[in-house]
């Protein structure tokens, strides 16, 4: 039997991962003691890998495929082609020891469905206003190689420090700056750290080693997991709403409805009235079902999405 070796980020992206796949239909089992969790599809092995060596492993044909930030991603090839500024092509990305190739963009992150930003941030009571301030000044990050590649797009000589950890804490004492990951900006901001310049925004990815791509099963295998997981992301924060109205009041009603493109309509067998079918974002509903109710639409449903597909 063909098998597709998956890469699953261990760590912060770990039960995020794990969650958009049930929502996609695969329920990954991970055990504390194991780094190859089960998966309810015997097409497909796993394998935990940190999200910082991810693109590695893909590159190196250790994985056919693996999810990983475009931040590492952008981390990797920094070292794969050392003094190169500018981006690689977005499709095809040639590291020392192969290429990968992008397959999906999922937006989701530990904490919410949305990119992360890695920031150049200082103390809040620092003279620093802008990159070009911090000539000859020291940055601590874990983003070692693509902070080097951003500092050298603009042209200003830094002492660029890797971080183990706990990076916020370490201006003005330990560094003058730093390059670290946010969602909201609380921790920056617990830590009297103020927000100077964005060096990259980053989301998941889904990335395949360009040789095994050469394979038609595992291409195919790849190409459906995407599809699935895309629509997993899609269907995120939506739910259908279905209800029927009399065919005098349809108007009204549709006029409260905004829809993906447009609501379903159906007629019912009594010819008076018709059926409404449409997606709306779930943030909405609370607001929505009152209206409704008021423009004279009965048997409102509302219910759950797994799935979306464009």
């Amino acid at each position: 039997m063909n098998k597709l070796k998956l890469g699953i980020p261990k760590g912060s992206l770990q039960d995020a991962t794990i969650q958009l796949f049930a929502r996609a239909g695969f329920n990954i089992y991970a055990s504390m003691r194991s780094y190859f969790p089960a998966i309810d599809d015997p097409e497909i092995e796993c394998m935990l890998i940190r999200a910082q060596e991810m693109a590695r492993y893909v590159a190196d044909g250790v994985l056919d495929a693996g999810l990983t930030g475009q931040d590492w991603i952008a981390e990797h090839l920094a070292g794969a082609a050392p003094g190169r500024g500018d981006p690689p092509s977005p499709r095809l990305r040639r590291t020392s020891t192969g290429a990968i190739v992008p397959l999906a963009d999922l937006v989701y992150a530990k904490q919410s469905f949305g990119k992360v930003r890695w920031v150049l941030a200082v103390p809040e009571d620092s003279h620093y206003q802008k990159p070009q301030d911090l000539e000859g000044a020291t940055i601590a990050t874990e983003l070692v190689r693509a902070t080097q590649a951003y500092f050298a797009r603009l042209g200003v000589t830094v002492n660029v420090e890797f971080s183990w950890g706990a990076t916020e804490v370490k201006p003005p004492m330990l560094a003058d700056a730093i390059v670290e990951v946010t969602e909201t900006g609380s921790s920056l901001r617990a830590n009297r750290l103020r927000i100077i310049d964005t060096v990259l925004e980053s989301n998941t990815q889904l990335i395949a080693n360009a040789k095994a791509l050469t394979d038609e099963w595992t291409k195919t295998k790849l190409a459906n997991l995407a599809l699935l997981l895309k629509a997993a992301i899609e269907a995120q924060g939506r739910v259908g709403i279905m209800l029927n109205v009399r065919a005098d009041d349809l108007q009204a009603v549709l006029g409260l409805l905004p829809a993906l493109q447009r609501p379903t309509i159906s007629p019912l067998s009594d010819s008076d009235w018709v059926a409404v079918n449409t997606i709306i974002e779930e943030r909405t509903v609370r607001d929505l079902i009152p209206r409704l109710k008021a423009a004279r639409a009965q048997g409102i449903v509302e219910y759950p999405l797994n799935k979306i597909v464009l």
